[in-house]
């Protein structure tokens, strides 16, 4: 009897001690986990809007954007231009760099606008559903003759966005630009017929073929 209580006593004890066992502490240096390296990305928002319209002619200024590492401040470097005297597309490019090396970027869209009297009153923001497929492009009026347009191919599932010009009588065009996902984009045989709302153009894009894609307002 006496053998199997001192047996059972020992176990006890074992369990006792294994229970008040302390955790181990790591005192890893600021930055670190173990001999892992902790790294805070850059984060970048814009000041102002994604797309700004500015008349021909006149002076841009560049609203800028917030870079941030964690809550430090970054200093951002800006790549593109604007000339403010040719109408146009222009993309900005926003890219911070963190202490590690690592950037990240952001865009903006400036749209440079030269609209002839005869196209100043014209409207033809609406959605515009494609002819052979029914998908729509969505067009919004964000200046005289200035057009922010979703989905401009009629795309299924299509997100992308782009800055048409309306600069004079029923001419549409989508200036050569960087579209909302950064891909080179342009438009080639254009037509608008005020009269049956429609209008039909070639999608000039690296994901687009090279078919005649006809629109008609909703």
């Amino acid at each position: 009897m006496k053998k199997y209580i001192a047996i059972l006593g020992l176990g006890i004890l074992g369990l006792t001690f294994s229970s008040c066992r302390k955790e181990p502490s790591f005192n890893y240096p600021a930055g670190t986990v173990g001999i892992s390296k902790i790294t805070v990305y850059p984060t970048l928002a814009l000041k102002g809007s994604s797309v700004i319209v500015v008349p021909i002619g006149t002076v841009f200024t560049d609203p800028g954007v917030t870079a941030l590492e964690g809550t430090n401040p970054l200093t951002p470097v800006v790549t593109g231009s604007v000339n403010v005297n040719a109408a146009g597309v222009y993309t900005l490019t926003y890219t911070a760099t963190n202490r590690d090396g690592f950037p990240a970027s952001i865009t903006r869209t400036v749209a440079v606008y030269d609209t002839k009297p005869d196209a100043v009153a014209n409207d033809f923001s609406g959605s515009y559903a494609r002819t052979s497929n029914g998908q729509v492009a969505v067009w919004t009026k964000i200046a005289p003759g200035v057009y922010s347009v979703v989905n401009p191919g009629g795309a299924v599932g299509a997100t992308l966005s782009v800055v048409v010009f309306n600069q004079t009588g029923s001419t549409i065009k989508i200036p050569q630009q960087n579209a909302s996902d950064g891909t080179s984009t342009t438009s080639a045989n254009e037509s608008y017929n005020p009269a049956t709302s429609t209008y039909s153009w070639v999608i000039v894009n690296p994901g687009y073929g090279g078919s005649l894609r006809t629109f008609i307002k909703q």
